[in-house]
Order: structure tokens, then sequence, then C-alpha cells
């Protein structure tokens, strides 16, 4: 990962819990996540390695309801406020790269990744690395979207790389204002895939 991107999401991590997605504070947006995420995952205690975790708020939602929880950000500024986050939890974090996260093959159940993966080069090469960090009936779970901000991957797009190293590919769009905390107008989507 570039300085520049190192010190952009640095200078992000103060304010970055006063998204209602991000920080998860208002009881409503939190439980809408809760159950978009228990309606994907395979049920507790499975191995989930939460990649560009952030402040760690979807790590600790899932360690609170009896995952284990792996977190990986390459922001200092985004892990100390996430190990702080998540002290006394089941979940953990730690500095690095979520396009190459040095995860052994066959080592989690889950890898989650929400709002990353459009931001990343070779994202098919990334999504093979992956990949191979699954055990047998593994789930790949991303959340992203094409922003109003003209950033970010079609959900079309999103399920051709995907589709490359993964056969079993499902998308499900997010237009719920529950889970934004505010009424949305552009493309936001869960994508749920299988080897």
């Amino acid at each position: 990962m570039t300085s520049a991107a190192v010190a952009l999401w640095n200078s992000e991590a103060p304010a970055f819990d006063e998204a209602p997605d991000h920080g998860l504070r208002d009881p409503e947006v939190r439980a809408a996540w809760r159950d978009l995420l228990g309606g994907v995952l395979p049920p507790a205690p499975a191995d989930v390695v939460d990649l560009g975790c952030g402040t760690g708020t979807l790590a600790l939602l899932l360690a609170e309801d009896g995952y284990a929880v792996d977190g990986l950000d390459f922001s200092p500024a985004m892990v100390a406020l996430a190990t702080e986050k998540l002290a006394g939890s089941r979940a953990t974090v730690r500095l690095g790269d979520a396009a190459d996260p040095g995860l052994a093959p066959g080592s989690v159940d889950v890898v989650l990744c929400r709002h990353v993966l459009w931001a990343l080069p070779d994202p098919v090469e990334v999504v093979r690395r992956w990949v191979a960090a699954l055990r047998p009936g593994g789930r790949l779970v991303l959340v992203e979207g094409n922003w109003s901000t003209g950033a970010g991957l079609t959900a079309d797009r999103c399920a051709e790389i995907v589709g490359e190293v993964c056969s079993q590919v499902e998308v499900r769009h997010l237009p719920d204002p529950a889970l934004w905390g505010r009424e949305i107008t552009d493309e936001r989507y869960l994508l749920l895939a299988r080897p």
C-alpha cells in the first residue's frame, strides 16, 4: 500500500465511526448489520478474518455473537482504534495489507471484506489469495458498492471478478436504509461466494 493511502486513512480514522454504517452506534443500524451478516455466515464459533477492518466495528459485532475474528488493516491509526475497541473481546487486530494478508491456506472459515476490493490492484489475484485461505465449505463475504462519489465496483463487475475464482457467486442488493442510517440512491450490495 502506498504511503499516501496510509496517510489518507490515518487522517480518516478519528471521525470514521461517525458514519452510521461505520460505527454502528445506532441500535437499528447495528441490528440491521447483525441480521445481514448472520444470514450469510456459518454458525459461530467460526474463524473469520475481517480484511480492511477499519476501526473494528464489524469484528466486534461478530465477536459479540461468538465468532473468533482476526481483523487486519493497513492504517496504524485504524488499528490503534480497533485495538482499543476490541479489548476484552474474542477479536484481535493486526497491521497488514488486505491485498496480501499472509493467510495460511485453509486457515479460516470466512473471509469478510467491506468496501475494500474496489480499491485494490489486480482484484482477481487478490480474490484468489483470499479464497485459498478458506477451509472446505468456507465463504467469501464482500460488501461493496458503486457509490455516488464515482468510486467503487458495480455488482456485475464484482461478480465477474469473483467468478474468475469461485464457482458459486450470489449478489444481494442492499438498498435498506436501516443498514446505512439513511436513504441511499447508489448501488450497494453483499456478494457471497464459495469456491
